[in-house]
């Protein structure tokens, strides 16, 4: 079943490398699997924090608090137009040819403090969501539709 004004777009999709610096590469497209993303860093380490999905709205309430921060810096893999943070787990939704499955709602992590000491308090709610993929292995790209589902 799909919400009313819940499709979207894939605006941005990130990687993080293999480094000391956990360096996020700005991508045009990744391929998942119930492992998460493939070449992350955190690929095949935790099936429940798979693949962290944020939105636009996150970025746009960080500016609006004079807080100047970089797409990507959240640590999502896929950054989209509609806002899935209403979602709960077991939720689902359609990225391209792609079902993923809600999981949890993202933590807080003090990494966000050592971008601004006000963004763990500002975006308490608003940071992402993970999700697990319940469909075969596939690519996702930029510009892909984003359909949030109920189960």
């Amino acid at each position: 079943m799909i919400r009313e004004n819940t499709t979207g777009k894939v605006l941005k999709l990130f990687i993080t490398k293999e480094n000391h610096a956990k360096t996020r590469e700005s991508v045009q497209k990744i391929t998942v699997d119930d492992k998460g993303v493939r070449n992350d860093k955190f690929y095949a380490k935790d099936p429940h924090r798979a693949i962290l999905i944020t939105c636009i709205s996150s970025y746009e309430l960080s500016a609006e608090n004079d807080i100047d921060i970089s797409y990507g810096s959240l640590g999502e893999n896929i950054l989209i137009d509609v806002s899935p943070y209403s979602l709960v787990t077991g939720d689902r939704l359609n990225i391209g040819n792609i079902v993923l499955e809600i999981t949890q709602n993202c933590t807080l992590c003090n990494g966000l403090s050592t971008l601004n000491s006000k963004l763990p308090k500002l975006l308490k709610n608003d940071r992402g969501i993970f999700a697990k993929v319940i469909s075969n292995s596939w690519e996702i790209n930029v510009n892909d539709k984003v359909e949030i589902l109920t189960h």
